[in-house]
């Protein structure tokens, strides 16, 4: 038998093996989101089959897309978009949710009262109509993108951190802080957050699911990432034609997308329950 120390204990996780292998797909599709332009076999837009929607070969490992172009390559690139929008849209919509909801619960009285009725009323409009109508509005381009997704999924954040901030700022020890005197900022930062990071890491999983899923639906409609980048959802919309031959190019981005997305949440419902609960 053996006895894990104290120091040990205290920095050990000890994850399942379905979590790590959510975890394994999520690095690998990062990865490739990183280094796809210095290990794409051909450029994306280069034609190298006389075909169009050629079946996988030695020369083509995943066939060859609607124009006779490479298609390996092309998914690989459209990981940069879908990875890359996606993380940078929920890592802002997460930080100003959770921020603006430490905030509401710890500061209360008005300004609780008009951030929380006015995202309230912003998270009532159904995020797929409000994407419709901004991309058809104002465009699709990447910096739009990311703001727009972010902005779509901030009010959920919101409403979770502050929910979560809500229940802890009731705590003896908040109290005991706001008598010594601590700033509005230590108290958030060095007293709350710290007690709900667990939950908000979960929170964080699962808008980025969204956020993906929203991503590949605008550019499947056409109004997402436009030519001539292609995330997954480009690449399937411009490939569709190829489905009654069950050709490679329309079916591989559609496994990357349901790879991905269905690899966070195995790794959100597989975290060491020392992260999904502080207590334990």
């Amino acid at each position: 038998m053996t006895l894990s120390t104290p120091l040990s204990s205290k920095f050990s996780y000890s994850f399942s093996w379905i979590g790590m292998v959510g975890l394994a797909i999520i690095v690998f599709w990062a990865v490739i989101a990183l280094a796809a332009p210095y290990i794409i076999p051909y450029p994306i837009g280069e034609i190298v089959d006389e075909d169009y929607f050629g079946p996988m070969s030695s020369k083509l490992l995943l066939g060859s897309d609607y124009l006779g172009r490479d298609m390996l390559s092309r998914l690989m690139m459209g990981a940069r978009y879908t990875v890359g929008i996606s993380l940078a849209a929920v890592c802002i919509a997460c930080f100003t949710g959770t921020a603006l909801g430490m905030a509401a619960a710890v500061i209360g009285g008005w300004f609780d009262t008009i951030l929380s009725r006015f995202l309230d009323a912003l998270n009532s409009i159904p995020s797929k109509l409000s994407g419709l109508v901004v991309a058809a509005a104002i465009g699709s381009s990447i910096n739009v993108l990311i703001v727009m997704l972010a902005v779509i999924y901030t009010p959920g954040a919101y409403r979770f951190a502050r929910a979560l901030a809500v229940n802890v700022n009731t705590m003896d020890y908040i109290t005991v802080a706001r008598t010594r005197g601590e700033s509005i900022l230590y108290i958030i930062f060095s007293e709350i957050l710290p007690n709900i990071i667990g939950p908000l890491l979960a929170d964080f999983g699962i808008r980025f699911v969204f956020i993906t899923l929203l991503l590949s639906g605008l550019s499947f409609l056409g109004l997402g990432v436009q030519p001539p980048y292609a995330d997954w959802g480009a690449l399937v919309h411009e490939n569709i034609s190829g489905l009654p031959f069950g050709a490679p190019a329309v079916i591989v981005p559609s496994l990357a997308i349901a790879s991905l997305t269905i690899s966070v949440n195995l790794l959100i419902d597989n975290l060491p329950k020392k992260i999904r609960d502080r207590s334990a």
